[in-house]
């Protein structure tokens, strides 16, 4: 959206009312704010509406969110209003159209459906972004009563339900290319009130009819069954009587207008469109920068190996088990973070490696290589079988790996928040061995407290920064919690202190169940904001990388589509930021959360930040968080979309002189 404009329709003015919390789930209020009256009504009378011959405006409101809007169920309609989007190449930017029913028009229990179609966007000089390829469109379910689950529409049958009384929302998001020419690029997204699929089949089909063509295809399904032919002639003459069956089907009169249009009947013609639809106007500004491909903090995820095991009935090393974790890794490139899989043992032990095949592999060069990939996990063998076999594997990744050039990446995640001496013991005597391979290993610990049982310091803080004169030399990336830093920033020079970047030495952070509100996390139900102002965070301390600990760590489920449960004892939605695609449609495609959208949008603010920073100093672009009102701290931070909006228009301007 353009910054400084205060009636944007994906932006908003900031509000004074505060929105009611999500009962039961952690964080803050779950609306973007409370417009009330002002918006003109329906004359409408009561009986059975033809939705043909009313304009859609007088059946629904529709109007424009931004992505850090968390819309819920009784968000109140917004004046309708153009969307004013910018962008970098190589980048995604997503808003939410709101839909609310003003009366209804259906007769199957709901008040109605809507299609929702988007032009092509297009440039004065002919360039376009394309729908379905640079444009999607998907709809915000609601988890625990949450706007989060971001289910892909059809193409092919672009309609959602509403239903009365409640407020849904579509996550619209342009991708735009890394070739794509800079330039203002304008479209239009049409919603109208159709007839339910229920209605449809009603009117189209009488009850005999439909019996008759349920009747058929049952009778095609039982031919086509999987059994044991007793001569190839036989199977052939199955396949010709469901062929000869299905393509009678295909005759039958109430599909002579999908015959017509190619199997297009629902999509609606320009004239319909132009006499009932309500029309947003949609225009993206692609300016001449481009996002880098390779991230410049790396953020590493994790994918819990043993839950997709389980949920989709997997053994651990076949020819299925490599293609779900090939499918979820590449699945999560695209939103700017290096995912690893993990494995967890006892007292905290962990697996981590973000590559399933052995470097010697030909796909291992693939993933490793692969520039979209900040930082790999190297898998330490030997923690699920310390034989002698385990040992000399490991030797000949690392001296593999070593040898390539993307080694820079690489890194070892051992063990995961140790506790006592006898932990910190273990993963120095792993360095040991892992530096006889190669000295220049990396390792990665994570950590929110000193070692009990030593004497490192008086107090319990003091002994948590002195931990890098535990573990040097055998840590190389010091990874601390968020949690521990509360609200006070100023703890991190304490931390940064004693480290020793001479020797490599870095400092990332993670997030995990704290910090909770109002400090920014992923916890289900707090704000938009709250949620894409973790990176903010990382980058205004000073962090070189972040990590998190679980993207599918829901509770065990033996079946695809068994309902999301979070796990106990965990705030809802730690540690879960995507869905199984089976437990909302057929489709086998992963499901992404409205939060993960939120990290890949503050991925992306850290790379205007880094861009600003470059050209006009550190101490410029932190002046810029501070001016704008986006973030000043843990706990003070925009909680409306406009200051996201003025930053990057800064940084817009400022870079294209």
């Amino acid at each position: 959206m353009e910054p400084g404009d205060s009636n944007s329709a994906a932006g908003g003015k900031t509000q004074s009312a505060s929105a009611p919390p999500v009962e039961g789930v952690a964080g803050g209020g779950t609306s973007y704010g409370w417009v009330d009256g002002g918006l003109r009504g329906t004359s409408l009378g009561a009986g059975v509406i033809d939705h043909t011959k009313v304009h859609s405006e007088d059946l629904l409101h529709v109007w424009s969110m931004p992505s850090t809007a968390n819309v819920s169920q009784q968000e109140a309609p917004r004046p309708l209003e153009k969307v004013n989007l910018l962008a970098a190449r190589n980048e995604r930017e997503s808003f939410q159209i709101a839909l609310r029913p003003k009366v209804s028009w259906s007769t199957s229990g709901i008040a109605g459906s809507v299609q929702i179609q988007c032009t092509d966007l297009c440039s004065s000089s002919g360039d376009r972004l394309v729908v379905d390829q640079s444009i999607t469109l998907r709809r915000v379910v609601p988890i625990l009563g949450v706007p989060d689950a971001l289910v892909p529409i059809d193409p092919l049958s672009p309609q959602i339900s509403l239903y009365p009384g409640e407020t849904a929302a579509v996550w619209v998001s342009l991708n735009v290319p890394c070739g794509q020419p800079p330039g203002l690029y304008e479209g239009e997204i049409f919603i109208t009130a159709v007839k339910t699929e229920l209605d449809s089949r009603t009117e189209s089909l009488p009850k005999s009819e439909r019996y008759r063509l349920y009747r058929e295809l049952r009778s095609c399904l039982d031919i086509t069954e999987p059994r044991d032919y007793s001569s190839p002639e036989e199977m052939v003459q199955r396949l010709t009587s469901a062929s000869t069956t299905l393509r009678r089907m295909l005759d039958n009169p109430a599909l002579q207008d999908c015959q017509e249009s190619n199997g297009f009947g629902d999509m609606m013609d320009e004239d319909v469109m132009n006499n009932v639809s309500v029309r947003l106007k949609l225009s993206l500004t692609v300016w001449d920068f481009t996002l880098p491909v390779t991230p410049s903090l790396p953020a590493v995820f994790g994918i819990s190996e043993t839950v997709i095991e389980d949920r989709f009935c997997l053994e651990h090393g076949t020819e299925g088990w490599y293609d779900a974790l090939d499918h979820h890794f590449r699945w999560l490139l695209q939103f700017r973070i290096s995912p690893f899989f993990c494995r967890w043992g006892d007292s905290m032990r962990i697996l981590a490696y973000t590559c399933p095949w052995p470097a010697d592999h030909p796909k291992a060069n693939e993933y490793y290589s692969d520039p979209r990939l900040a930082a790999y996990a190297v898998p330490y063998a030997p923690i699920l079988s310390c034989t002698d076999a385990a040992k000399n594997s490991l030797r000949r990744e690392v001296e593999i790996l070593k040898s390539k050039p993307h080694w820079s990446k690489a890194y070892f995640y051992l063990w995961d928040e140790p506790l006592n001496v006898e932990q910190y013991d273990m993963i120095c005597n792993i360095s040991n061995e892992l530096r006889s391979y190669s000295p220049d290993v990396r390792i990665l610990t994570t950590y929110y407290c000193g070692p009990s049982g030593s004497e490192l310091a008086p107090s319990t803080f003091e002994a948590f920064v002195k931990v890098p004169n535990v573990l040097r030399p055998h840590t190389q990336i010091f990874c601390t919690s968020e949690w521990v830093l509360g609200t006070r920033e100023d703890l991190v020079k304490d931390i940064v202190a004693e480290l020793r970047p001479d020797l490599g030495e870095e400092w990332w952070t993670y997030v995990c169940m704290g910090p909770s509100d109002p400090q920014p996390n992923w916890h289900l139900g707090m704000r938009g904001t709250q949620h894409r102002a973790v990176m903010w965070r990382v980058w205004k301390e000073g962090g070189t990388g972040f990590l998190y600990w679980g993207t599918n760590c829901y509770e065990k489920a033996m079946i695809p589509s068994a309902e999301i449960c979070f796990r106990r004892g965990l705030p809802p939605g730690d540690g879960v930021l995507f869905y199984p695609g089976e437990v909302f449609s057929s489709s086998h495609e992963p499901v992404a959360s409205t939060r993960l959208e939120r990290i890949l949008s503050g991925m992306q603010d850290i790379e205007y930040l880094k861009l600003y920073s470059s050209r006009y100093g550190r101490e410029e672009g932190l002046a810029l968080l501070e001016k704008t009102g986006m973030y000043l701290g843990p706990d003070r931070y925009t909680l409306d979309h406009g200051p996201v909006d003025v930053m990057r228009g800064e940084v817009y301007r400022s870079c294209r002189s």
